[in-house]
């Protein structure tokens, strides 16, 4: 029963409603939303109580292909494009910085571990790839995969594709809390003087019918179609520009317009499609398949983990230097490892909605830069 759609759709609802109710009526109030559904998904799926990404299904591919793309169309309704001459240029500055430290990263991690012993041949490419991965989310860790052909390695392909999903996962968990816990140590003095940033409650409340729904559901599909059928198009005459890049083309242009702006829904689909999202992110944080990797299982997991820390201790001591917003490295950060969607989750779980553009931008800039970078790096190894 666990493989039908209808009742994983079914759970994965019920993980969203579960979220938002233990933080708001228990002691858990003080986790957001957002990382609890997280945390609930990966739960579920490690008990078998939803799939797995081993036992991956096509509901799973829809969130990821419609639901996530949906959701940056949604929340963009409510951007301020003046946020972007005030956090664009730290944001992408954060990011490259970022992207330095993940290749610093995979340096370093590979000469912790017997690389040649764990890879055998395949150590480059692997190393390109999670240079890949972890500079702009998994598209580029697939583009070098299936250049270097590591997918016929069943058993170490999937060992660091699992382990690749753990850490993302665990990777959102910190950076919802590095912003928090760095303001602490570290106070930022933009946030400290109250500057205006967009503090909007968590839980967004909007008085929406039938009508209002159908428009802005007709305009995030629209949208996702159109997206998808210039991008294809653009492709057939030889150029190649990302679906994601038109949807946030098409999404700002309409979030100018008051008529627009005036119709209720965005915010409450945007969130809850974000919701959606990271609740597949937890289910992907399979424990029990990296286990069954075998005897390497553990190198590939160590591997995987100092490429991320290494990263995120660059990013963090590059912060302190620069005296940055800690939102902003958090963000920069989770665009590095997740990409453009879960960069946006965590701009809006942060309350940051003027660093929303920003993020998807980076992630945007990831999705290009990181599949250069993992084929540079591996081309250098390879040397």
């Amino acid at each position: 029963m666990t493989d039908q759609p209808i009742y994983i759709l079914g759970v994965l609802f019920f993980l969203v409603f579960l979220s938002e109710y233990l933080c708001k009526h228990t002691f858990l109030k003080h986790i957001s939303s957002s990382l609890l559904v997280i945390i609930l998904g990966a739960i579920f799926a490690n008990i078998g109580w939803i799939p797995s990404a081993s036992d991956s299904s096509p509901v799973y591919e829809g969130v990821f292909h419609y639901i996530a793309p949906a959701s940056i169309f949604f929340l963009l309704l409510g951007v301020n494009l003046k946020a972007l001459k005030k956090a664009g240029l730290p944001m992408l500055f954060a990011f490259v910085l970022g992207s330095v430290g993940t290749m610093l990263g995979v340096i370093v991690a590979l000469n912790l571990i017997d690389y040649q012993s764990v890879f055998g041949a395949n150590a480059e490419a692997i190393a390109g790839m999670m240079t890949g991965t972890y500079t702009g989310g998994s598209a580029n860790f697939n583009a070098v995969a299936l250049h270097y052909e590591v997918y016929r390695e069943g058993a170490i392909f999937t060992g660091v594709v699992v382990a690749d999903n753990i850490i993302t996962a665990l990777w959102m968990i910190i950076t919802l809390s590095l912003p928090v816990v760095m303001q602490k140590l570290r106070p930022h003095a933009s946030i400290q003087s109250g500057e205006s940033h967009d503090h909007e409650l968590d839980r967004e409340v909007e008085q929406i019918g039938p009508m209002n729904l159908s428009v802005m559901l007709l305009l995030g599909a629209g949208t996702l179609f159109v997206s998808d059928w210039l991008a294809e198009a653009l492709s057939d005459q030889g150029l190649s520009f990302p679906s994601i890049l038109i949807l946030t083309t098409i999404a700002l242009v309409l979030a100018q317009f008051k008529t627009i702006q005036a119709i209720p829904g965005a915010k409450l689909l945007g969130m809850f499609s974000v919701y959606l999202f990271l609740a597949v992110v937890g289910a992907f944080c399979e424990i029990g398949a990296l286990l069954d990797v075998g005897a390497h299982a553990i190198d590939i997991f160590f591997f995987t983990t100092m490429i991320v820390l290494v990263h995120g201790a660059f990013l963090i001591l590059s912060g302190l230097i620069f005296r940055s917003d800690w939102s902003i490295i958090a963000i920069a950060s989770q665009a590095n490892i997740g990409g453009a969607s879960t960069a946006l989750a965590l701009a809006k779980s942060v309350k940051r909605n003027d660093l929303i553009l920003p993020a998807i931008l980076a992630g945007s800039l990831g999705s290009g830069l990181g599949t250069y970078l993992g084929f540079l790096v591996a081309g250098l190894l390879g040397a």
